[in-house]
């Protein structure tokens, strides 16, 4: 009976499961957990077994720039970045509310790095994240046009609760671009997150797009609800361990 119960648990795929109770049949009698202790710990390995499946599901399928860990972000007067506002972003509550984060700075200063860190957090923490450098979502933008399938891939987008935009204004985007943007950021209004990484001041995006009626509609569905965060310091591409 015990073999047909981990094989029936098998078949259910409840993984989690059928290794927490293997592992206590292969114990002892005497230390073997009575009825009760014994369904809390296969209900625990199965949540931590699918907790554990869909945080790496997730990290995969963000396709993060950079493998990086928010516990290695270098925080500092000097960066312009402190604890406190780190701390506020790893507790996730705000991809919960959807809210975004806007992060400038000059070139090298750790903008991407820290972005890929904060999704690397999201993904760990149960949010679906997707990473995009700006030229490879122009260029995602061109395909699914071109296959017809642009209805699919916005909602693809839209079902992820933390979308990072890397690289944002380092060239020309096309009108095509910029209402697909509008759209997109339309779809997560106070419904999911964005975080945006710019060598941009925040304050000439608006000439950036350089369609007022564009950019003001842009605009309203980022800054509003933003934790902003403008690194400093000089390029840190110079040091042995640069991207943090």
């Amino acid at each position: 009976m015990k073999n047909a119960s981990l094989d029936l648990l098998r078949q259910l795929k409840l993984t989690g499961m059928a290794s927490a109770y293997e592992a206590a049949l292969s114990l002892p009698i005497n230390q073997q957990p009575d009825v009760h202790e014994l369904l809390a710990r296969l209900v625990d390995a199965e949540q931590q077994h699918r907790a554990l499946r869909r945080m790496n599901m997730y990290l995969k399928l963000s396709k993060l720039r950079y493998q990086a860990n928010i516990k290695d972000i270098e925080c500092s007067n000097q960066r312009n970045l402190s604890k406190e506002k780190l701390a506020t972003l790893a507790d996730c509550a705000w991809i919960e509310r959807g809210e975004n984060v806007l992060i400038t700075g000059a070139t090298g200063c750790g903008k991407s790095y820290l972005g890929c860190a904060i999704g690397h957090h999201a993904c760990v923490n149960g949010h679906r994240t997707l990473y995009f450098n700006m030229n490879r979502l122009c260029e995602q933008i061109t395909l699914a046009q071109a296959e017809g399938s642009i209805i699919k891939w916005l909602n693809q987008i839209q079902k992820a609760q933390l979308i990072i935009l890397d690289d944002f204004g380092l060239q020309p985007i096309t009108h095509t671009v910029k209402l697909l943007l509008l759209q997109i950021l339309e779809d997560r209004y106070e419904r999911a997150a964005t975080m945006i990484c710019s060598q941009l001041p925040v304050g000439s995006w608006y000439e950036y797009f350089d369609e007022p009626t564009i950019a003001d509609a842009i605009l309203d569905r980022i800054i509003p609800r933003a934790h902003r965060i403008e690194l400093k310091g000089k390029s840190l591409r110079k040091r042995p361990n640069h991207l943090s």
